[in-house]
This record gives structure tokens, sequence and C-alpha cells, in this order.
């Protein structure tokens, strides 16, 4: 049996009771696709921008020097 058939099934179980009101069934909807959506974030490794943008600026940062340092080794290849 798939989630969503466990959910739907938990949902029905509780109506019929009268447990569940609409408010309730809202609430444990949106908790639901929260935690799904919050599963597939972390399944995907996804970053937050500001981590991107830090991690950005330090590759740009590495980059320059890496430049700087083959910019000196072909001028000392190029004195000898």
């Amino acid at each position: 049996m798939s989630n969503s058939e466990k959910i739907l099934k938990t949902i029905s179980n509780l109506l019929e009771n009268g447990i569940l009101t609409s408010k309730d069934l809202q609430k444990e909807i949106s908790t639901d696709l929260k935690f799904q959506k919050d599963k597939i974030i972390n399944k995907l490794q996804l970053v937050s921008r500001e981590e991107f943008e830090v991690l950005k600026k330090i590759v740009q940062k590495q980059d320059k020097i890496i430049k700087k340092l083959e910019n000196k080794k072909t001028n000392k290849a190029k004195k000898s």
C-alpha cells in the first residue's frame, strides 16, 4: 500500500468516526506536505541561496589565486 493510500485510509477512518474536522484535515494535509517537501529537499541535498553565494565567492577567490600562480609559473619559465 502506498503512502498516499495509507493517508487516505487514515483520514477516511477519522472522518467516519467523526473525530476529524475540516480544519484538522487541512492541518494534517499541510503538515504531511511540508514533511514530504523537507524529505525531498534532504534527498536532493539542496543548499540555501546564502550558502550558494558564499561558496560562489570562495570559488571565485580561489580561481583568481590559481590564475596568479599560473602567471608566475609561466613568467618564471620564460625567464629561464
